[in-house]
């Protein structure tokens, strides 16, 4: 079972955009080391603490900055964006590094209403059909188009699905595409989306077989004690978000209940209960327990951790725990 990682790009308190990219860079870089499958980012905006909003330019950056991982879009919030532009881009990715970009699409804004006004989109819901626009122009160059992606056409650039929802699933299915559920943030939907997709799933030019990738978040560290404390600035930023006052990622603190209140805690848990935290053996215990009751093909971590190094010693720790699930299960 591959393993990869999900990026937001944070911005730390205390930190600005530049050194969260640098951060997210130098993370990259030992993923490549560690064995991660993927490195992808995601499209958000408007928020001051993530700083992904350019997603196909960090991938750039990232991809100029590794050898190996494939580097890619977890996701491109394709209705924010006219098809045309998003194939152009991924084409020039795909140009230029070759097979290791993949364009993994939500159906969100990713960001408010003000957004979608900023982005000067209709917000109707074709969804479906810019998806298969899309499609057309990374497939074989069609000199007699109206209008082809270049660079883009000939690239096969992998298209995913991301979603929290049921839709998501079902068009994954039906146009055979590999689906990624963000059960990292909004796991209710997870088991009926991971059987309707597996279940109704059609065999495609780019998928033979049902791909189901599962997020999870992960504070690992050397004691129980501290990787609770690093888990503390999600559960901040979570709730920091849901009651609209988004911002810089929160310093780690002792009492998460004394910060954001009992109450808001259980909903912000309960949203992020897809999660491991622990030492290595508590965390291993957690992944394998996930493992073995959703059988995914693949997993992708995050994690938002205020300390850039002991962020990376957390993906680390995972790492190393998915590798021997991995082996162990292959023995």
């Amino acid at each position: 079972m591959r393993h990869s990682i999900l990026d937001l790009a944070p911005v730390p308190e205390g930190a600005d955009a530049r050194t969260a990219i640098e951060n997210s860079v130098a993370l990259a870089r030992k993923a490549e080391e560690w064995g991660y499958h993927r490195y992808w980012l995601a499209e958000h905006h408007n928020m001051p603490g993530i700083a992904s909003a350019a997603t196909s330019v960090l991938i750039g950056h990232i991809a100029s900055a590794t050898r190996r991982i494939r580097v890619g879009a977890g996701g491109i919030m394709l209705p924010n964006h006219a098809p045309i532009a998003i194939a152009e881009q991924f084409g020039t990715l795909a140009t230029i590094h070759g097979d290791r970009i993949d364009l993994g699409l939500g159906r969100a804004p990713g960001g408010d209403m003000a957004v979608m006004r900023a982005f000067r989109r209709g917000g109707g819901d074709d969804f479906p059909r810019d998806v298969m626009e899309l499609q057309a122009y990374f497939g074989a160059p069609d000199p007699a188009a109206a209008i082809r992606a270049v660079p883009g056409e000939g690239t096969h650039v992998p298209i995913w699905i991301l979603g929290s929802s049921l839709y998501g699933a079902q068009l994954a299915a039906h146009l055979g595409l590999p689906y990624a559920f963000a059960s990292h943030f909004a796991p209710d939907a997870l088991e009926q989306a991971r059987d309707i997709y597996r279940s109704r799933f059609q065999p495609s030019e780019q998928l033979a077989q049902p791909h189901f990738m599962l997020a999870a978040n992960v504070f690992a560290a050397d004691t129980e004690a501290e990787a609770v404390r690093l888990r503390t600035s999600m559960q901040q930023a979570f709730a920091r978000l849901r009651t609209g006052n988004p911002g810089k990622l929160p310093r780690p603190v002792d009492d998460i209940d004394a910060e954001i209140g009992p109450e808001i805690r259980r909903g912000v848990d309960h949203a992020l209960r897809v999660t491991a935290t622990g030492t290595r053996d508590q965390v291993r215990a957690q992944l394998s327990a996930m493992i073995a009751e959703h059988q995914p093909d693949e997993m992708i971590l995050t994690g938002q951790i205020h300390d850039p190094q002991a962020r990376a010693r957390s993906f680390e720790i995972a790492a190393d725990v998915l590798a021997d699930l991995g082996s162990r299960a292959a023995a």
